[in-house]
């Protein structure tokens, strides 16, 4: 038989069958060597009492949430975003039609929900009224006026990678929002796109230190020399990690981003746990008062709440001094969480989600009679524009976001933000996986997603009878409570604002604020919202 194979057949054959050998050999002498390992060791009991096997749990445990992710999972199941979320995040990224057919997939009866409450005469498309820009800080030397109400919220450079910087600045600069520059300090990325620009000093004050760490009113003057540069943001705490500082691990801590810092490179870069000179309220005042006679800008603050009675005294203090020494604004960040590395136990336990915050600091500011000389901006989770139009409805100016924007430049939410190992190339600073992130290409997805953003965003404030956005109020929405009914959200948060609780007052507000009186719809004050 062997006489009817040809030589170089049969050789390589041979050859093949002792590969085979070889391979399936060293297969055996590996699974030895690890079942030796993992008898002998101690620290692990699975892997003990079950050598080899016992890997499996957490290669398994490990692979699951992709598995998760693709197939088991349905749309509405994941966290902390679902895949239905990020779906319509995606079309709005692309620019593509983002109907859907055959009816909602969400839970409407689950406790915590909110849908909006239409009017049956809803804002015809030439009654509509385009959302005007905001100004903020009316008495600082240069105020901001804000263009957009849908906005960029804080993220690093350092923290996302040089091509993520680049395409948000280029998506900003082309959908007329802003972009907030995080605590990292200002890279030259961040101004390429000519948009306009919030500057946060974290509690290390990176790129506006002294050698020791104190701020520094030379690179605050600096920075004020450009015109992008619109205001200044004390960044008190944050959804992720209320009561610590930011975290970057070493291995992200280049030599680019420590000169643009102030830091060592690599070297963890761990902010304090609040800013070393603001420990009052009357601190945060004189620093605040500080920030904008320096840079000429305006100047506010951003915090999770948790306890509140300091927000009481902190405008009670604010009359004392004369409305002049307010912030400019306040940015409200949700308790449960954002975008950077944080210990589980502050983001799963510390600090107040946003639908509980967001409505309590309005009625402060309402009350002490300051909301038209403090801006409010929500900061949490507002993903799709049913979340910001609630978060208008509650009393925001403005609405940011950062992990939608995220969504925008190609996030798949494989939670690796804290590693340097992001496989779209948004959060590492390896160079092999940012070839996939294209600023240009990215930057218009950015753009649209914004842009889409505020397109439907204007289409629940029409499908409510309202203009605009702003008008949104608390009587438009309606919350599911625990037996599966809901009640008006202004009857769970009553506000000090009759507009925000009384159809017919919003819509003498809205005469009011309104250069043209808005087209009065009789269905307004004729059918409540609670109806």
């Amino acid at each position: 038989m062997d006489s009817l194979i040809p030589g170089p057949v049969a050789a390589a054959l041979d050859l093949l069958v002792t590969l085979f050998v070889f391979v399936i050999g060293l297969g055996v002498a590996a699974l030895i060597v690890v079942f030796v390992i993992d008898i002998t060791q101690h620290r692990d009991a699975i892997r003990r009492n079950y050598p080899v096997v016992g890997r499996f749990r957490y290669l398994f445990s490990t692979l699951g949430e992709f598995f998760r992710q693709y197939f088991f999972a349905m749309d509405r199941e994941e966290m902390p975003f679902n895949r239905a979320e990020r779906q319509w995040a995606a079309r709005a990224a692309s620019g593509r039609d983002n109907t859907v057919a055959f009816g909602s997939t969400k839970n409407l009866t689950t406790a915590g929900t909110f849908y909006f409450v239409n009017c049956p005469f809803p804002t015809l498309d030439s009654d509509r009224a385009e959302t005007e820009a905001m100004i903020i800080g009316p008495t600082a030397r240069e105020p901001y006026c804000a263009p957009s109400f849908f906005n960029i919220s804080g993220m690093s450079y350092g923290a996302l990678s040089k091509p993520a910087v680049r395409a948000l600045s280029r998506g900003a600069g082309l959908a007329g929002c802003w972009l907030n520059t995080g605590e990292g300090g200002l890279a030259p990325f961040h101004l390429e796109g000519n948009c306009d620009i919030i500057f946060q000093i974290g509690t290390a004050k990176y790129g506006v230190r002294d050698a020791d760490g104190s701020l520094s009113d030379d690179r605050l003057r600096s920075l004020a020399e450009n015109p992008r540069i619109r205001m200044f943001e004390i960044k008190l705490s944050q959804g992720a990690k209320p009561g610590k500082g930011g975290i970057l691990p070493a291995v992200k801590v280049t030599e680019e981003i420590a000169a643009i810092r102030g830091i060592p490179a690599g070297k963890d870069s761990i902010s304090p746990n609040r800013h070393t000179d603001i420990g009052s309220i009357g601190d945060l005042l004189d620093r605040i008062a500080h920030i904008r006679e320096v840079t000429g800008r305006p100047v506010g603050f951003k915090c999770v709440i948790g306890a509140y009675g300091w927000l009481d005294a902190l405008f009670e203090e604010v009359k004392r001094r004369g409305t002049d020494s307010a912030p400019d604004f306040i940015t409200v960040d949700s308790g449960d969480g954002g975008t950077g590395a944080a210990p589980l136990p502050l983001i799963d336990n510390v600090g107040l989600p946003i639908r509980e915050s967001l409505p309590m600091v309005d009625d402060i500011r309402k009350r002490h009679g300051m909301k038209d000389r403090i801006r409010l901006i929500a900061s949490g989770k507002f993903v799709t524009p049913s979340g910001v139009a609630w978060a208008l409805c509650a009393g925001a100016d403005f609405v940011v976001a950062a992990r939608g924007f995220m969504f925008a430049l190609g996030c798949i939410q494989s939670l690796k933000c804290n590693k340097n190992t992001c496989p779209t190339g948004i959060t590492t600073h390896n160079t092999r996986l940012q070839r996939g992130l294209n600023p240009v290409d990215k930057g218009d997805r950015v753009a649209n997603y914004c842009i889409s953003m505020r397109n439907e965003v204007e289409v629940i404030a029409h499908s409510c009878g309202v203009p605009e956005p702003r008008r949104l109020r608390r009587f438009h929405v309606r919350i599911v409570e625990g037996d599966g009914r809901s009640i008006p959200f202004n009857e769970l948060y009553p506000s000090p604002d009759d507009a925000d609780n009384d159809p017919a007052a919003a819509i003498l507000a809205g005469r009011a604020e309104a250069a043209e009186p808005a087209p009065v719809q009789p269905a307004d004050i004729a059918v409540p919202a609670q109806a």
